[in-house]
């Protein structure tokens, strides 16, 4: 499917700013399952980007600008053609080999850095207890696994915007038992690890205009999943928020450890902390690529 994505994110300052340095990470990936065809990012007021790639292969595009504003605008803009014929990817060998492959010193080295907590999916007595609930019965795959703990997080977790802020960590979380996109991906990646399973943090854009059912009130928005690694068939994606199979209707933009490692924007300046963000996500599907 071909998209038509724009993402602006707008401060307006309570006062003149400067010596303002930021990152943007909101240029979308070319993998196995996506290709971003166009792709362009405007700042008001202007300035030349520089781009670089961070370590986990995301494309950065960095810029500062030094004389006093009281507003910055972000705008990016991409055509992405996604894959209509993907499908969920589930295990090849045994629960038993699988497990066998994860705890070897070859596969925990190269993927050290996706089985390690972070601040914000630290293998808490919570977390444990929680994982141990998922190893107390039958268990035949790693993808079952996965599926499993994914329809678990849907079920027993509430979306709520207002229960959880962008700094909230998973014990509180889990005590509330709501929160938001970010916040189950949070979850989920941290009883991966737990159960020693490589997982990822995954930013990016889910299309779902067309289930709106013509709400003119639809409001889209950034999404957050995760992508965990099954032994002999590689990297996955499973939505703990919306538990759906993860297809051509996902937009990937970059990955991470979690979400400090792929904030879309962020940025340091000289001036008053006191702001209004607004940020505005549109997403079409258009005709197919010929």
């Amino acid at each position: 499917m071909k998209f038509q994505i724009q993402h602006t994110t707008h401060y307006q300052y309570d006062g003149e700013v400067a010596d303002s340095v930021n990152e943007i990470r909101l240029s979308p990936r070319t993998n196995g399952s996506q290709s971003c065809y166009q792709h362009s990012i405007t700042t008001y007021p202007h300035a030349p980007l520089f781009v670089y790639e961070d370590y986990f292969g995301n494309r950065v595009h960095a810029f500062s600008i030094s004389e006093p504003h009281t507003e910055l605008t972000i705008t990016a803009r991409s055509v992405v053609v996604t894959s209509d014929a993907m499908t969920p990817r589930t295990s090849i060998l045994p629960f038993e080999q699988e497990q066998a492959i994860m705890k070897s010193d070859a596969f925990q080295d190269q993927f050290a850095e996706y089985l390690a907590p972070t601040d914000y999916t630290q293998n808490t007595t919570d977390v444990q207890q929680i994982a141990h609930r998922f190893l107390s019965g039958s268990v035949e795959s790693v993808s079952q696994l996965l599926a499993e703990v994914t329809t678990a997080i849907k079920k027993e977790y509430i979306y709520d915007p207002a229960a959880t802020q962008v700094q909230t960590k998973i014990d509180e979380m889990i005590k509330i038992r709501r929160g938001v996109c970010q916040d189950f991906a949070h979850l989920m990646l941290a009883l991966c690890r737990c159960l020693g399973i490589p997982a990822r943090y995954v930013s990016g854009y889910q299309y779902i205009s067309d289930l709106s059912g013509g709400n003119a009130d639809f409001e889209q928005a950034s999404h957050a999943w995760i992508e965990a690694y099954i032994p002999d068939v590689g990297w996955t994606g499973f939505d703990p928020t919306n538990d759906v199979p993860v297809g051509w209707r996902y937009i990937i933009l970059a990955y991470g450890r979690d979400y400090k490692d792929i904030v879309p924007v962020k940025g340091v300046y000289h001036g008053t902390p006191r702001q209004n963000l607004k940020v505005d996500v549109d997403v079409k599907k258009l005709a197919d690529i010929v």
